[in-house]
């Protein structure tokens, strides 16, 4: 089996994995995606055996969505309790992937549950249905408000056709109000004061 640490990062990922069978140790630096999903191919045409540890990220979908693919075992590990075992103050990322290898091979990988691809799938689709809902509701209750504005009281009603010709039909200056009307010679607050264009003649 091919025992893998993996220091995740968006952009990349630092790895230090061992044969189990052999003993040998190495170490790499893979980019994403490229050289990362080509690397875990090439383990998975070798027919080999491979268990990845890695600390909880919220960036990692495809990566987790790969192992599943090729059927490699994925650990999620608690990154506090990670942090928490570090002996060393200074942090790098080779170091992070020799721990979080170390914590595996030594059976003290602070392993937590993670919900399935599909129930996190599900939980975002329904997030996003959360956010549309508020994002309608608000528009509604701002549609509402223009409405009284201009004497119209129909609550619900507002929503049928008949309503919606009533909105439509509205005038309205491009910030809701009509601009206010100012005396002859006076200057609005973007534009120069005659006198003082004058003065500077």
């Amino acid at each position: 089996m091919i025992i893998i640490g993996c220091d995740y990062h968006p952009s990349f990922q630092q790895i230090a994995f061992v044969d189990s069978e052999t003993g040998e140790l190495q170490e790499r630096r893979l980019q994403h995606r490229e050289e990362a999903e080509k690397f875990y191919r090439d383990l998975a045409a070798q027919g080999v055996k491979v268990r990845v540890g890695m600390e909880a990220s919220g960036h990692a979908r495809w990566f987790e969505r790969l192992l599943a693919e090729l059927q490699f075992e994925l650990w999620i590990g608690d990154a506090a309790e990670i942090s928490a075992k570090r002996v060393r103050q200074q942090k790098t990322d080779r170091q992070d992937a020799q721990l979080i290898l170390k914590l595996m091979l030594k059976d003290d990988f602070p392993q937590i549950w993670v919900p399935s691809g599909e129930n996190r799938d599900l939980r975002q689709l329904l997030w996003h249905r959360h956010r549309m809902v508020q994002a309608r509701t608000r528009m509604m209750n701002q549609l509402q408000a223009v409405a009284l504005n201009e004497g119209l009281r129909c609550k619900k009603k507002l929503w049928r056709e008949a309503g919606r010709e009533q909105l439509e039909s509205f005038s309205v200056s491009p910030l809701g109000e009509p601009a206010p009307a100012r005396p002859a010679g006076v200057a609005g607050p973007n534009e120069p004061d005659d006198r003082e264009a004058d003065a500077g003649d």
